[in-house]
């Protein structure tokens, strides 16, 4: 009998090994699947933020086609999956003109303009939280080059997300000089401002065409004003509580400033 109960738990060893094997790798593939499809949902995630960044970068393209188009629209197509699309309202934007060397004139200009921007969770990408890149432009809020994007792309990351930011700067630039009737000769320094607008505010995500559409060209003209002494004059521009300048050389006599406002409005 006793040699019988040991024929028995031999055998019984085998079938109970096997169970724990059996067990132990079914664990394993699963935290190995686990791990797996963690790695492809982030690497998904990193290829979902370059894509987006093309497509803003594309969609900047459109305002700026629109932006001199009265009427005129386009569109770029986004897909998001894991993260969204968003928009801030009412930014500040204020302009400031003035004669710094002989305080002979300052005149200004504010408004408020919109951000676009897209988000994506760090769980996906994590470049660090303070991290900045600029894309697209500089950190400069004014441009007066005609080769520089008045658009500026801004990749950031902070408090779990890491977002591609789009605005845009002022270009400012000396038009020319006309002499008038009388010989007086005046300078044209043209302010040209991209306000975007939304007609609602918006998160999206999915597929969807963002369209960029020129609702209206408006011109705010000040002036005229003497030419001081230093024949220059100063543009600064504060957006959203950044401030940069630059000055621009003027001719002798007199000088207007034509503020040139392109309301750009974004939709679905």
């Amino acid at each position: 009998m006793a040699v019988r109960l040991a024929r028995e738990k031999k055998a019984a060893s085998p079938a109970i090994s096997m169970v724990i094997i059996t067990s132990v790798t079914i664990v394993l593939v699963s935290i190995a699947a686990n791990y797996a499809y963690q790695v492809l949902d982030r690497q998904q995630g990193a290829s979902e933020l370059e894509a987006a960044t093309k497509s803003i970068v594309t969609f900047d393209d459109a305002v700026r086609d629109v932006a001199w188009d009265r009427g005129g629209s386009r569109s770029t197509r986004f897909t998001l999956n894991r993260g969204y699309m968003n928009m801030a309202l009412n930014k500040t934007l204020g302009v400031t003109v003035s004669d710094v060397q002989s305080g002979g004139y300052s005149t200004s200009y504010s408004t408020s303009t919109g951000y676009l921007w897209y988000s994506l969770p760090t769980d996906y990408v994590n470049y660090g939280n303070g991290y900045e890149a600029v894309i697209l432009g500089d950190n400069e809020t004014i441009i007066s080059g005609t080769t520089e994007s008045i658009g500026r792309v801004l990749l950031k990351q902070e408090s779990g997300t890491v977002s591609i930011i789009l605005s845009y700067r002022v270009h400012a630039w000396r038009e020319g000089l006309i002499i008038l009737s009388d010989a007086t000769p005046v300078n044209y320094v043209d302010i040209m401002i991209v306000r975007i607008s939304v007609t609602r505010n918006f998160i999206l995500s999915g597929d969807f065409d963002l369209v960029a559409r020129n609702v209206g060209l408006t011109t705010v003209s000040r002036g005229p004003y003497t030419v001081g002494s230093g024949n220059t004059c100063s543009v600064s521009v504060n957006l959203d509580g950044a401030t940069s300048s630059l000055m621009l050389d003027l001719d002798p006599g007199m000088v207007v400033f034509n503020f040139i406002i392109s309301d750009v409005r974004i939709s679905t």
